[in-house]
């Protein structure tokens, strides 16, 4: 039986379509390209995820992030960055939309070039969550979790909010840090340094 979407608190929906409807990547695809104005996402269960577009500090902040990573790719040439519009297609058959992701171009280098018109049929080396005021922590976490067991090297969640970061890397523990006002992206991101004055303190 199709259930009936459900709203949370923090302004997403979610759709339960399967058993009944069953959507392929390349239809998952093209539901999106008909439906641009929205951000959505979809589990490894086959659930729906639509989101509601982000406020201007969220957008400020995460473009800022962006910029300055992709300032840093640049001059190592070793990868690609994608922003929050990027598709990536996991292990687990989730399709996720991280704020930011960093993959290696030799990985890169291995898609056809059919595939890189689509969501990317691969897990990224390196991705940020940006915690919105609305959002639920302990659904990014479990997102974060999601990332390094499909292969993610390198995770980080900030939450503004509350000046934290959590780190998360295959070989260990997800770390928390209180009010850091630098992070190291080394060893996936080498030789990265970002400072998080103006993720803190908004220049507006």
């Amino acid at each position: 039986m199709l259930q009936s979407p459900a709203i949370t608190h923090s302004g997403t929906l979610t759709v339960q379509l399967e058993p009944i409807i069953q959507l392929t990547d390349d239809a998952f695809f093209s539901f999106c390209q008909l439906n641009r104005e929205l951000r959505i996402e979809r589990t490894s269960q086959g659930e729906m995820i639509i989101m509601s577009p982000a406020s201007g500090g969220s957008s400020n902040r995460n473009a800022n992030l962006t910029t300055e990573i992709n300032i840093w790719a640049r001059k190592n040439g070793q990868g690609v960055v994608f922003d929050s519009s990027a598709g990536f297609i996991l292990p687990n058959k989730a399709i996720r939309s991280p704020d930011v992701a960093w993959v290696q171009r030799d990985r890169l280098a291995q898609l056809a070039d059919s595939d890189k018109d689509k969501f990317l049929p691969l897990a990224p080396d390196f991705v940020l969550e940006l915690k919105s005021p609305s959002d639920r922590l302990s659904v990014l976490q479990d997102k974060m979790a999601e990332y390094i067991a499909n292969g993610v090297q390198l995770g980080w969640l900030i939450a503004p909010d509350t000046r934290q970061v959590f780190v998360y890397q295959p070989t260990h523990p997800p770390q928390q840090l209180d009010n850091p006002t630098t992070l190291s992206g080394d060893p996936t991101l080498l030789g990265f340094l970002l400072d998080l004055t103006h993720i803190w303190e908004p220049a507006w």
